[in-house]
């Protein structure tokens, strides 16, 4: 407990474990917990409180996907027209997100981008995603006072106050709105690609690394929506190259 009273969840590994290991098992530990947690405007206030008026969360989608692009979202809510649901995107159904999408844009300021594949394996995945988060800040049309930022890194030229949030989707609404609008945008895009390259699954998988995307990497071969840099992608080009020598 500290001088606020606060009570903080400790969490005691045994050390028969190495220390690497116990430290992967308290992070585990608080992960759990933030996943039992609902997230909330305690951050926006407390930013509000120090004198911050546009206050925004940010989020990606399209990390871990072998394909397509990364997209990043930046929300401004609004107390009193702050959409009711809001969570992680990855806890709500597809339906739901297509809802809270909808009711995101109509009452927040709301900006998404993307980065490239192009960028993504010139860049690296991380780099890329900090671009996308960066262009998603800079398109709102009120300029972040404060912007909170899933994750444990604030990208290096985020050129506004900000603040890390680990688990910050599953913490902050703000981040949250985020979140289901890079997601569902993204799962859009995927759709859409699908519709030109069928057979990889991208409509169910959205790019991930699925049984069936695998499948039909080795048997459809490789398109130009596909991350070179990523190892599966990487290795079947490079057998391909193997082979034709």
């Amino acid at each position: 407990m500290d001088g606020g009273g606060e009570i903080r969840p400790r969490f005691y590994v045994p050390r028969m474990f190495g220390v690497e290991a116990r430290r992967g098992l308290r992070f585990a530990g608080c992960m759990s917990v933030i996943a039992l947690i609902a997230p909330d405007f305690t951050r926006e206030d407390a930013a509000r409180a120090r004198g911050a008026t546009c206050i925004v969360g940010l989020d990606e989608a399209g990390r871990g996907p072998l394909c397509g692009p990364v997209t990043a979202a930046a929300v401004r809510l609004f107390p009193g027209r702050i959409p009711a649901g809001l969570n992680d995107s990855k806890k709500l159904t597809a339906a739901a997100r297509e809802r809270l999408f909808d009711e995101i844009l109509a009452n927040a300021e709301c900006a998404i981008a993307h980065a490239s594949v192009e960028e993504i394996d010139e860049l690296n995945i991380l780099r890329a995603s900090h671009l996308a988060m960066c262009r998603a800040a800079a398109a709102l049309p009120t300029p972040p006072c404060h912007a909170l930022i899933d994750g444990n890194m604030i990208p290096r030229e985020f050129g506004w106050p900000a603040e890390a949030v680990i688990g910050g989707d599953a913490l902050c609404l703000s981040i949250a709105a985020a979140s289901i609008l890079a997601k569902v945008a993204r799962d859009r895009i995927m759709v859409g690609l699908a519709q030109q390259h069928p057979g990889y699954g991208w409509e169910r998988n959205c790019g991930y690394p699925t049984r069936e995307h695998l499948e039909a990497l080795l048997n459809l071969g490789v398109t130009p929506h596909h991350r070179r840099s990523f190892k599966p992608v990487h290795n079947i080009l490079y057998q391909e190259v193997s082979v034709s020598a």
